[in-house]
């Protein structure tokens, strides 16, 4: 009896060597984890924003005053293009060939209608064919003109109390700040679930199981051997990312501690890897997990408050994914790598995790069971 956790323990250990190797030699896999960490991090993060990024802005300055001059002055990078000031022709035209997204047209007499209090107003010409940035881009372009309204007549007087908005954590309103860790975030969970069922499922397709299942091994000491292996690679390659994609690639800056958000890392593997244990038993081949796997990662991803705040979801929503690792794992990512928070914020979602990834561990070690007992048969 005192011989045996160390057998157990140099159990596991082979059987997550042999792991390794099997996946070295899937290239397939090997392109989806280089993949999934690289591009699907840079690409999500730079392609789409959701904020306005660089749109090109034409202004037509029939007024040539000093107010005008102001507004011309107040559209400037990362949001816009520096504006090229032009007359309506060109404006139009530039509208026409694609060029400008956004044409403003001040009118002339617009500043000495301001100061008369009279009715002045300024035509905007957007080109809704670029969808994305004339939504967007509307709404900026009006409240930078009534921000230089607003400052102006009040240049013209006594300047009122005036409220002063300051941003934390991503003081320049970067999309890509965000998506980018959360990408990461997101793709932890996908590639361990993926890693472990595919190693599963590789094992009764190669019929390797079979030979598992006649040597003295415990159910344990085979799904040990697959959580750990395929969570130590999804976790070098989480810290890779992080450190060479993000901060370096992309230049974004990570507030807190690697190894603390690491650290949680590893017990949502714990987790995670269950989840792709129990898939890779229930599929019978790679076509069906494929489908399972749609049906269990989607809503994880999308309900967990990477996507979506959770405070935007009703309340029925909000308790049931209290039972996710995905929620927990979000909240304590987001507060290390954004808010620069340590353990002493953290550790009831380190605690979260460490009790769900538990009881997934447990349902899917008895779901293992039974599925060797149905595959020795």
């Amino acid at each position: 009896m005192g011989i045996r956790p160390r057998g157990s323990l140099a159990n596991v250990l082979h059987l997550g060597v042999k792991e390794f190797r099997s996946l070295a030699r899937d290239r397939v896999m090997l392109v989806l984890i280089v993949w999934t960490f690289t591009a699907a991090i840079i690409l999500p993060a730079r392609g789409q924003p959701e904020t306005l990024s660089r749109a090109p802005l034409a202004v037509v300055d029939e007024d040539r005053s000093e107010l005008s001059a102001r507004i011309v002055a107040a559209f400037y990078p990362p949001h816009f293009t520096p504006p090229g000031v032009v007359d309506v022709v060109a404006a139009d035209r530039g509208l026409d060939d694609g060029r400008y997204t956004f044409a403003l047209d001040i009118p002339p007499g617009f500043e000495r209608d301001v100061r008369a209090g009279r009715a002045a107003a300024i035509q905007l010409n957007v080109d809704a064919t670029k969808q994305s940035q004339a939504f967007v881009g509307a709404g900026y372009v009006q409240r930078i003109v009534a921000d230089e309204l607003a400052a102006f007549e009040r240049a013209g007087g006594a300047a009122p109390a005036e409220l002063v908005s300051r941003i934390r954590f991503n003081p320049t309103l970067d999309h890509g700040r965000f998506v980018a860790v959360m990408e990461i975030v997101n793709n932890i969970t996908m590639l361990a679930i993926v890693l472990t069922g595919a190693a599963l499922i590789r094992e009764r397709e190669h019929g390797t199981i079979e030979h598992l299942l006649v040597m003295p091994l415990r159910p344990s000491e085979i799904m040990l051997a697959k959580v750990w292996s395929m969570g130590l690679v999804v976790l070098l390659a989480a810290a890779f990312s992080l450190q060479f994609t993000v901060k370096g690639l992309m230049a974004i800056p990570l507030a807190g501690s690697l190894g603390l958000f690491l650290a949680g890392t590893a017990l949502h593997l714990f987790a995670a890897t269950a989840i792709g244990v129990f898939l890779g038993t229930v599929a019978r081949s790679m076509p069906q997990f494929g489908l399972l796997l749609m049906l269990v990662l989607l809503p994880l991803e999308m309900l967990s408050g990477g996507t979506t705040p959770r405070e935007s979801m009703p309340l029925a929503v909000r308790t049931l994914m209290e039972l996710a690792p995905t929620t927990h794992f979000v909240m304590l990512a987001q507060a290390i790598l954004y808010r620069g928070a340590g353990l002493a914020t953290v550790w009831p979602q380190f605690l979260a995790v460490a009790a769900i990834g538990s009881a997934f561990f447990a349902a899917a070690l008895l779901r293992f069971r039974r599925a060797l007992g149905e595959w020795q048969r």
